[in-house]
């Protein structure tokens, strides 16, 4: 038999979110008979213990290695990724997030690892940064472009847009959805519990927004649209499930409109598939994404989805049958679109009966499959 197949992977921080997620499932779940796995993070986050329990993976605790530009701390972690990837002899190294992409990448190079991945969950260079900080932003991807054998994209749009910025060819990248599991949001779940657990009654509709406090998800644009809802329907309830910067200011502006008695900022939740489960609607009203986990698990369990037309967002919301797409930054439409489901039942049934169909290549092991698939040819064209 073949010796394994060594994959690193490596991610910024451990926080609750999709790119997160896909980075610790696969690590943990490649065919042990075929591959060694390795994880390499910054930690301090939520999903660290989670990681450090996981067996048969070797792991690396990069304390250096944060989110923000801070070159002391990142020449740090360089030092410290370059010596993890010493002594774990990889032969390929699997990036996710911008800054690990960054340093990760460079020192995978440095150490002459023979293939080099990059998982582009959402471009770091968006369109909310200044012109000169995106500029800066694009600049360092095209230089880490260059240390780059092959780009793992989750949408469509997203290999698209790489080509167009020069970044990749056609044949350098691949589609791999970020992967979920389908079956777990499938089965539903304690939809009652939950709206127990939150205060919210059995009868009334519930909008849900599921997503971190950043600039990229707009927050504030669903509290503004939660306004305009309550206004027409006060029988409808709200959720915003996470946390983040912004959760300040989305709690004094859900003051100022006079719905923060209507809105449950609940943090982070522990059972998606229950808070699901008592749904009505799930929103997000983000300015850009790659394709979001969020709107898939909502799919996944039969709620209609209201969403932003971003990136890789049309490529599973379809208009009409499994939900309905706004431009962004407009909570007036967003508003509009949620109302418009909430006033036919019918429609909403019809809606969310479709919401499941079409799911399967977001699943999560058919997403190991296609790394696996990728990390034998990368690994079998290098030793031809």
């Amino acid at each position: 038999m073949k010796p394994p197949i060594r994959v690193l992977t490596i991610i910024t921080r451990l926080e609750l979110g999709g790119a997160q997620r896909v980075a610790l499932y696969t690590a943990s779940h490649l065919d042990r008979e075929f591959f060694d796995a390795g994880l390499a993070w910054g930690p301090g986050d939520v999903l660290d213990d989670e990681a450090r329990e996981l067996a048969d993976l070797t792991r690396f605790e990069i304390a250096d290695l944060v989110r923000p530009i801070a070159p002391l701390s990142d020449l740090r972690a360089l030092a410290a990724l370059r010596s993890s990837i010493r002594r774990f002899r990889p032969h390929v190294v699997h990036t996710h997030s911008s800054k690990a992409g960054v340093l990760g990448r460079l020192a995978a190079r440095l150490e002459r690892v023979p293939a080099v991945v990059h998982t582009v969950h959402g471009f770091g260079f968006t369109p909310l940064q200044s012109a000169v900080k995106r500029a800066a932003f694009l600049r360092a991807e095209k230089v880490a472009a260059r240390w780059t054998d092959h780009f793992v994209v989750v949408s469509g749009v997203n290999l698209d847009r790489g080509v167009e910025l020069g970044l990749w060819k056609p044949e350098q990248a691949s589609v791999i959805r970020a992967g979920i599991d389908l079956d777990r949001f499938r089965a539903g779940g304690d939809g009652r519990g939950a709206r127990r657990r939150l205060g919210v009654p059995d009868a009334a509709p519930l909008v849900t927004q599921v997503g971190n406090f950043k600039p990229q998800k707009a927050p504030l644009d669903f509290i503004r649209a939660a306004a305009r809802i309550a206004a027409a329907r006060p029988d409808v309830r709200f959720v915003m499930v996470g946390d983040g910067p912004l959760r300040g200011a989305a709690e004094a502006v859900a003051a100022e409109l006079g719905v923060a008695d209507r809105i449950v900022f609940c943090g982070w939740w522990d059972d998606i598939p229950g808070l699901l489960a008592a749904t009505t609607v799930s929103v997000l009203s983000s300015r850009h994404e790659g394709l979001p986990c969020a709107v898939v698990e909502s799919l996944a369990a039969g709620v209609p989805v209201v969403a932003t037309a971003v990136d890789g967002t049309p490529e599973i919301v379809r208009p009409g049958i499994n939900g309905d797409l706004v431009a962004p930054a407009d909570p007036e439409a967003l508003a509009a679109a949620v109302l418009a489901i909430l006033g036919d039942e019918k429609r909403r049934q019809t809606i969310g009966a479709a919401a499941a169909d079409g799911l399967d290549e977001f699943g999560r092991d058919h997403m190991v499959q296609k790394l696996e698939e990728l990390y034998r040819w990368l690994h079998g064209r290098n030793q031809s």
